[in-house]
């Protein structure tokens, strides 16, 4: 995976567009933008533009990580031989 940072400043507080990385899969294939701003973090899937991505709000997303790893995986499918033993 390769990140970077479209807007190069280091010691800066986040305005309100934030700061956006683009990344990039192991093959070099660009994936997305991954925004950051001061209430929401945003993916925007290929070629999304800015504010028509998938957002999160920054409470929603610490929740998350600070789940137990149990309740972050989806459920097992069941296989043809539990859907019959039910």
């Amino acid at each position: 995976m390769k990140i970077s940072i479209k807007d190069l400043s280091i010691n800066m507080d986040l305005g309100n567009n934030g700061v956006t990385f683009d990344v990039y899969g192991n093959d070099g294939k660009f994936l997305g933008d991954l925004r950051l701003g001061k209430g929401t973090v945003e993916w925007c899937k290929g070629k999304t533009q800015a504010g028509n991505g998938v957002k999160v709000k920054w409470n929603d997303l610490i929740k998350f990580f600070e789940q137990p790893d149990a309740e972050k995986k989806p459920a097992k499918k069941k296989t043809a031989r539990e859907k019959v033993a039910v």
